[in-house]
Protein backbone atom coordinates (compact mmCIF):
# COMPACT_ATOMS: atom_id res chain seq x y z
CA UNK A 1 0.00 0.00 0.00
CA UNK A 2 1.42 3.32 -1.18
CA UNK A 3 2.06 5.62 1.83
CA UNK A 4 0.42 8.82 1.70
CA UNK A 5 2.43 11.97 2.15
CA UNK A 6 0.52 14.62 4.87
CA UNK A 7 -2.09 16.73 3.35
CA UNK A 8 0.73 20.32 4.22
CA UNK A 9 3.36 19.21 2.15
CA UNK A 10 1.55 20.58 -0.99
CA UNK A 11 0.56 23.62 0.80
CA UNK A 12 3.71 25.45 0.06
CA UNK A 13 2.06 29.26 2.16
CA UNK A 14 1.19 26.88 5.25
CA UNK A 15 5.49 27.20 5.46
CA UNK A 16 5.93 31.08 4.71
CA UNK A 17 5.63 31.35 9.49
CA UNK A 18 8.51 28.37 9.16
CA UNK A 19 10.86 30.91 7.06
CA UNK A 20 9.76 33.99 8.81
CA UNK A 21 10.68 32.74 12.08
CA UNK A 22 14.21 31.67 10.41
CA UNK A 23 14.55 35.12 8.57
CA UNK A 24 13.23 37.29 12.31
CA UNK A 25 16.19 35.00 13.87
CA UNK A 26 19.25 35.20 11.46
CA UNK A 27 18.70 38.66 9.00
CA UNK A 28 20.24 40.17 11.86
CA UNK A 29 23.41 38.53 11.65
CA UNK A 30 23.65 38.17 8.08
CA UNK A 31 23.29 42.15 8.12
CA UNK A 32 26.40 42.13 10.78
CA UNK A 33 28.68 39.69 8.54
CA UNK A 34 27.75 41.73 5.30
CA UNK A 35 28.60 45.07 6.78
CA UNK A 36 31.87 43.69 8.12
CA UNK A 37 33.32 43.91 4.59
CA UNK A 38 32.38 47.08 4.53
CA UNK A 39 34.69 49.63 2.69
CA UNK A 40 32.67 52.86 4.11
CA UNK A 41 33.53 53.62 7.85
CA UNK A 42 29.77 54.68 8.36
CA UNK A 43 27.90 50.93 9.35
CA UNK A 44 24.59 51.82 7.93
CA UNK A 45 25.26 52.54 3.91
CA UNK A 46 27.46 50.25 1.57
CA UNK A 47 30.83 52.18 0.72
CA UNK A 48 31.98 48.37 -1.44
CA UNK A 49 34.01 45.57 -0.58
CA UNK A 50 37.21 45.70 1.48
CA UNK A 51 38.89 43.57 4.10
CA UNK A 52 40.95 46.49 5.75
CA UNK A 53 38.21 46.23 8.85
CA UNK A 54 39.76 42.85 9.47
CA UNK A 55 43.26 43.82 9.58
CA UNK A 56 42.66 46.95 11.63
CA UNK A 57 41.66 44.24 14.07
CA UNK A 58 45.25 43.62 15.08
CA UNK A 59 46.11 47.04 15.58
CA UNK A 60 43.80 47.50 18.48
CA UNK A 61 45.87 47.24 21.72
CA UNK A 62 42.59 46.94 23.91
CA UNK A 63 40.83 44.05 21.77
CA UNK A 64 44.63 42.28 21.92
CA UNK A 65 44.61 42.57 25.37
CA UNK A 66 40.44 41.49 25.75
CA UNK A 67 41.63 38.69 23.53
CA UNK A 68 44.16 37.28 25.54
CA UNK A 69 42.00 37.65 28.95
CA UNK A 70 39.32 35.79 27.33
CA UNK A 71 41.43 33.29 26.37
CA UNK A 72 42.94 33.03 29.53
CA UNK A 73 39.76 32.18 30.99
CA UNK A 74 38.10 29.97 28.56
CA UNK A 75 40.69 27.51 28.51
CA UNK A 76 41.44 27.60 32.49
CA UNK A 77 37.74 27.26 32.89
CA UNK A 78 37.29 24.87 29.99
CA UNK A 79 40.08 22.32 31.69
CA UNK A 80 38.49 22.64 35.29
CA UNK A 81 34.66 22.83 33.79
CA UNK A 82 35.77 19.27 32.30
CA UNK A 83 37.35 17.67 34.90
CA UNK A 84 34.79 18.71 37.56
CA UNK A 85 31.63 18.07 35.60
CA UNK A 86 32.83 14.70 34.46
CA UNK A 87 33.70 13.90 37.82
CA UNK A 88 30.12 14.77 39.01
CA UNK A 89 28.32 13.46 36.17
CA UNK A 90 29.86 9.56 37.12
CA UNK A 91 28.97 10.18 40.91
CA UNK A 92 25.53 10.97 39.85
CA UNK A 93 25.26 8.24 37.49
CA UNK A 94 27.34 5.83 39.92
CA UNK A 95 27.43 6.43 43.34
CA UNK A 96 23.99 8.69 44.08
CA UNK A 97 19.97 8.07 43.00
CA UNK A 98 19.13 11.47 44.52
CA UNK A 99 16.88 13.66 42.30
CA UNK A 100 17.53 16.63 44.59
CA UNK A 101 21.21 16.31 43.76
CA UNK A 102 20.64 16.00 39.66
CA UNK A 103 18.55 19.25 40.17
CA UNK A 104 21.08 21.36 41.82
CA UNK A 105 23.66 20.00 39.27
CA UNK A 106 22.39 21.82 36.75
CA UNK A 107 21.09 24.70 38.45
CA UNK A 108 23.90 26.99 37.54
CA UNK A 109 23.29 26.43 33.78
CA UNK A 110 19.23 27.19 34.42
CA UNK A 111 19.59 30.32 36.65
CA UNK A 112 19.77 33.87 34.95
CA UNK A 113 23.29 35.00 34.31
CA UNK A 114 22.53 37.86 36.35
CA UNK A 115 21.25 36.34 39.63
CA UNK A 116 24.29 33.94 39.29
CA UNK A 117 26.70 36.61 38.91
CA UNK A 118 25.23 38.60 42.03
CA UNK A 119 25.18 35.94 43.84
CA UNK A 120 29.48 34.90 43.03
CA UNK A 121 30.04 39.00 43.31
CA UNK A 122 28.27 38.80 47.30
CA UNK A 123 30.37 35.27 47.70
CA UNK A 124 33.34 36.57 47.04
CA UNK A 125 33.10 39.77 48.62
CA UNK A 126 32.26 37.63 51.85
CA UNK A 127 35.19 35.74 51.79
CA UNK A 128 36.90 38.86 50.64
CA UNK A 129 38.50 37.54 47.74
CA UNK A 130 39.95 40.07 44.93
CA UNK A 131 39.24 40.05 41.18
CA UNK A 132 40.51 39.61 38.78
CA UNK A 133 40.90 36.88 35.99
CA UNK A 134 41.28 34.29 38.62
CA UNK A 135 37.43 35.27 39.67
CA UNK A 136 36.18 35.17 35.90
CA UNK A 137 37.93 31.56 35.82
CA UNK A 138 36.24 30.57 38.52
CA UNK A 139 33.31 31.83 37.90
CA UNK A 140 32.72 29.93 34.16
CA UNK A 141 33.65 27.23 35.94
CA UNK A 142 31.25 27.07 38.46
CA UNK A 143 28.12 27.47 34.81
CA UNK A 144 30.56 25.67 32.56
CA UNK A 145 30.51 22.33 35.09
CA UNK A 146 26.84 22.52 34.76
CA UNK A 147 26.82 21.95 31.01
CA UNK A 148 29.83 19.54 31.30
CA UNK A 149 27.63 17.56 33.60
CA UNK A 150 24.84 17.29 31.00
CA UNK A 151 26.28 16.11 28.19
CA UNK A 152 28.21 13.58 29.96
CA UNK A 153 24.96 12.17 32.01
CA UNK A 154 23.29 11.50 28.65
CA UNK A 155 26.63 9.79 27.60
CA UNK A 156 26.40 7.67 30.54
CA UNK A 157 22.67 7.23 29.63
CA UNK A 158 23.36 4.97 26.81
CA UNK A 159 26.80 3.49 28.16
CA UNK A 160 27.00 -0.44 28.31
CA UNK A 161 27.69 -0.83 32.52
CA UNK A 162 28.05 -4.27 31.52
CA UNK A 163 31.54 -3.44 29.99
CA UNK A 164 32.80 -1.65 34.09
CA UNK A 165 31.35 -4.91 35.52
CA UNK A 166 33.38 -7.55 33.57
CA UNK A 167 36.20 -5.33 34.15
CA UNK A 168 35.62 -5.26 37.94
CA UNK A 169 35.15 -9.25 37.83
CA UNK A 170 38.57 -9.61 36.28
CA UNK A 171 40.59 -8.25 38.62
CA UNK A 172 40.36 -4.58 37.66
CA UNK A 173 40.45 -1.98 40.88
CA UNK A 174 37.82 0.65 40.64
CA UNK A 175 40.37 3.12 39.43
CA UNK A 176 41.12 1.18 36.34
CA UNK A 177 37.83 0.34 35.31
CA UNK A 178 37.42 4.12 35.54
CA UNK A 179 40.66 4.99 33.53
CA UNK A 180 40.93 2.34 30.72
CA UNK A 181 37.01 1.60 30.46
CA UNK A 182 34.64 4.47 31.93
CA UNK A 183 37.05 7.30 30.11
CA UNK A 184 36.96 5.93 26.80
CA UNK A 185 33.40 4.98 26.60
CA UNK A 186 33.21 8.12 27.79
CA UNK A 187 35.58 10.35 25.46
CA UNK A 188 32.65 11.78 23.07
CA UNK A 189 30.75 13.18 25.93
CA UNK A 190 33.64 14.66 27.68
CA UNK A 191 34.99 16.37 24.06
CA UNK A 192 31.35 17.78 23.19
CA UNK A 193 31.27 19.08 27.35
CA UNK A 194 34.62 21.22 26.77
CA UNK A 195 33.62 22.56 23.21
CA UNK A 196 30.71 23.69 24.89
CA UNK A 197 31.65 25.01 28.03
CA UNK A 198 34.62 26.92 25.81
CA UNK A 199 32.27 28.41 23.24
CA UNK A 200 30.16 29.73 26.61
CA UNK A 201 33.36 31.08 28.57
CA UNK A 202 34.08 32.82 25.29
CA UNK A 203 31.24 34.65 24.61
CA UNK A 204 29.70 35.63 28.10
CA UNK A 205 29.13 38.93 29.51
CA UNK A 206 27.29 39.29 32.11
CA UNK A 207 28.69 37.35 34.95
CA UNK A 208 32.46 38.44 33.42
CA UNK A 209 31.33 41.66 33.95
CA UNK A 210 30.47 41.27 37.89
CA UNK A 211 33.13 39.33 38.50
CA UNK A 212 36.26 40.82 36.68
CA UNK A 213 38.92 43.85 37.79
CA UNK A 214 38.71 46.67 35.44
CA UNK A 215 42.03 46.42 34.89
CA UNK A 216 41.83 42.96 33.34
CA UNK A 217 38.48 43.03 31.13
CA UNK A 218 37.75 40.05 28.94
CA UNK A 219 37.12 40.43 25.19
CA UNK A 220 33.01 41.11 25.30
CA UNK A 221 33.15 43.64 28.02
CA UNK A 222 35.70 45.23 25.96
CA UNK A 223 33.36 45.13 23.02
CA UNK A 224 30.86 46.50 25.21
CA UNK A 225 33.12 49.37 26.12
CA UNK A 226 33.67 50.40 22.59
CA UNK A 227 30.14 50.28 21.23
CA UNK A 228 28.87 52.66 24.15
CA UNK A 229 30.27 55.13 21.36
CA UNK A 230 28.25 53.13 18.36
CA UNK A 231 28.57 50.30 16.55
CA UNK A 232 31.53 50.76 13.57
CA UNK A 233 32.40 48.06 10.79
CA UNK A 234 35.42 47.13 13.12
CA UNK A 235 33.47 45.74 15.64
CA UNK A 236 31.20 44.03 12.54
CA UNK A 237 34.08 42.28 12.04
CA UNK A 238 35.59 41.21 15.45
CA UNK A 239 31.89 39.83 16.07
CA UNK A 240 31.74 38.37 12.62
CA UNK A 241 34.56 36.55 13.74
CA UNK A 242 33.56 35.68 16.97
CA UNK A 243 30.53 34.20 15.12
CA UNK A 244 32.66 31.89 12.79
CA UNK A 245 34.32 30.30 15.95
CA UNK A 246 31.19 29.70 17.99
CA UNK A 247 29.69 28.40 14.89
CA UNK A 248 32.42 26.26 14.27
CA UNK A 249 33.06 25.06 17.99
CA UNK A 250 29.16 24.29 18.59
CA UNK A 251 28.57 22.24 15.18
CA UNK A 252 31.05 20.22 16.26
CA UNK A 253 29.50 19.60 19.70
CA UNK A 254 26.47 18.98 18.42
CA UNK A 255 28.36 15.89 15.89
CA UNK A 256 29.82 14.69 18.90
CA UNK A 257 26.69 14.78 20.63
CA UNK A 258 24.85 12.66 18.13
CA UNK A 259 27.71 10.43 17.97
CA UNK A 260 27.78 10.04 21.50
CA UNK A 261 23.74 9.03 21.11
CA UNK A 262 24.40 6.38 18.29
CA UNK A 263 27.22 4.60 20.31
Amino acid sequence: MARREPALRGNGWLRLPFWLTYLFLYAPIAVLVVMSFNRNKTPYSWGGFSLDWYGRLAENSSLRTGLVNTLIVALGSTALSTVLGTLLAVGLARHTRSRVLDALSTLPAILPDLVLAIGLLVFYSAIKMTLGLHSVLVAHTVFGMAFVTAVVRARLGHADTSLEEASQDLGATPYTTFIKVTLPTLAPGIVAGALLAFTLSLDEFVIAFFTHAPSQPTLPIVIYSMVRFGVTPEINALATLLLAVSFTVVIVAQRLTKLTEAL
